[in-house]
C-alpha cells in the first residue's frame, strides 16, 4: 500500500512540475493570439481571419487575429519574436517576412534561427491594376509612357519589401522603367488611395484589388503567374503581355517564435491541413482569387523559406535592392 501511494504521489508532482504545453492534448489552454503585422483590410488579414475562425472550431478554444502594422511588417513581426515560445503567440506571414531582413538594415529578426516553421496557408496571383485617369490600356502602352515620364508615375506598396513593391522592382528591372515608389502601412490604405487616383499603380493580391476592378474604379493591365486569373481570364499574363518568363505569387504561412514545443507545432500543423480543407472555405477563397493550401509538413514550410530567402536575396542584389 505504502509502496502504491507513493508511485501515485510521484506521478501526482511529474504531472504538476512539467508545463502545461507539453501535453499537446492540453494545448491550447487559453486565447491564442495570431499576430498580424500588416493593416487589417488586405489578403493577408483575410486569409488569417479565416484560419482563426476554423482553428478556434477545431480547437473549441478562442483564437483572435491582432493587427500589429508598421515598417513593412517588422513591429508585429519583432513582437512575436520576443513572445513566449508557448504556442499562445504566433505570426501570420506572407513574402514580405523572409525578404525584409535583406532590404531593411534594422529588421532586428532572423526568419529562419528567431521563429519555427508551422505551415503555408495560401498562395495568390498578383494583378497588375493602375487608375483609369492613367492613359493607358496595356502593359506595353504602360511601358512606353513610364520610359517618357521616368520616376513620375506612382506605384504604392504596403511598405519596403513588400509583395507589391518587390513585384514593382522586379517589373520595373524587367521593363527598363523608372517608378516612384509610394510607401503604406497596409494593402487597404494602399488600394484606396489608388482608387482616389493619389497614386497611379500598384501590384496586389487578387483578394483586395478584384471587387474595384470589377466596378471599373481599377483598370487591370495583367496579372504576375504563369496562367490567366480564372476569375479575369480576359486580363493576360505579364508573361504573354510584354515580359516573357515573368512569374510572381505571394504566399501566406504560420510561424512561432523559435523553441516552441514540437507538439504545438504538429497540433497546428494539422490544423492547417483540416482547415485548409473545408470545402465551402475552399470555395470561398477560390472565389476572391486566393488558393488555401497547407504544407506537408513543417520542415517542408522550413525548407520553402529557406529556398525562398536565397532566391531572393541573389535578387536583391543585382536589383540594387539589399540594406546598406
Amino acid at each position: 500500500m505504502h509502496r502504491h501511494a507513493a508511485m501515485i504521489a510521484a506521478l501526482m508532482l511529474q504531472t504538476l512540475a512539467a508545463p502545461a504545453w507539453c501535453q499537446s492534448s492540453a494545448y491550447p489552454a487559453k486565447v491564442v493570439r495570431m499576430v498580424n503585422p500588416v493593416a487589417p483590410g488586405g489578403n493577408q488579414d483575410v486569409v488569417a481571419r479565416a484560419y482563426a475562425e476554423q482553428f478556434s472550431k477545431l480547437f473549441g478554444q478562442q483564437f483572435v487575429v491582432e493587427n500589429r502594422p508598421g515598417f513593412s511588417a517588422v513591429v508585429g513581426t519583432r513582437f512575436v519574436k520576443s513572445s513566449p515560445a508557448d504556442g499562445y503567440t504566433l505570426l501570420t506571414i506572407s513574402n514580405t517576412f523572409a525578404r525584409t531582413p535583406a532590404l531593411v538594415k534594422d529588421a532586428g529578426y532572423d526568419p529562419l534561427k528567431d521563429f519555427t516553421a508551422i505551415s503555408m496557408t495560401s498562395d495568390t496571383a498578383l494583378v497588375f491594376s493602375i487608375n483609369p485617369a492613367l492613359p493607358v490600356r496595356t502593359v506595353k502602352e504602360f511601358i512606353a509612357l513610364a520610359k517618357r515620364r521616368p520616376g513620375e508615375i506612382s506605384c504604392a506598396s504596403s511598405g519596403r519589401g513588400s509583395t507589391g513593391h518587390v513585384a514593382a522592382e522586379m517589373f520595373s528591372r524587367r521593363a527598363g522603367v523608372k517608378l516612384l515608389h509610394v510607401q503604406y502601412k497596409g494593402a487597404a490604405p494602399a488600394v484606396v488611395d489608388l482608387v482616389g487616383g493619389h497614386v497611379m499603380m500598384r501590384f496586389d493580391q487578387v483578394t483586395t484589388s478584384l471587387p474595384h476592378i470589377r466596378s471599373a474604379k481599377l483598370r487591370a493591365l495583367a496579372v504576375t503567374t504563369r496562367k490567366r486569373s480564372a476569375l479575369m481570364p480576359d486580363v493576360p499574363t505579364l508573361d504573354e503581355a510584354a515580359l516573357p518568363g515573368f512569374q510572381d505569387s505571394t504566399f501566406n504561412g504560420l510561424m512561432a517564435p523559435a523553441g516552441t514545443p514540437r507538439a504545438i507545432v504538429e497540433r497546428l500543423h494539422a490544423a492547417v491541413t483540416k482547415a485548409a480543407g473545408v470545402a465551402e472555405l475552399r470555395k470561398r477563397h477560390h472565389d476572391i482569387g486566393v488558393e488555401l493550401v497547407g504544407s506537408n509538413s513543417p520542415d517542408e514550410f522550413a525548407g520553402f523559406l529557406r529556398n525562398h530567402i536565397g532566391e531572393f536575396g541573389i535578387l536583391a542584389r543585382e536589383a540594387g535592392l539589399m540594406a546598406n
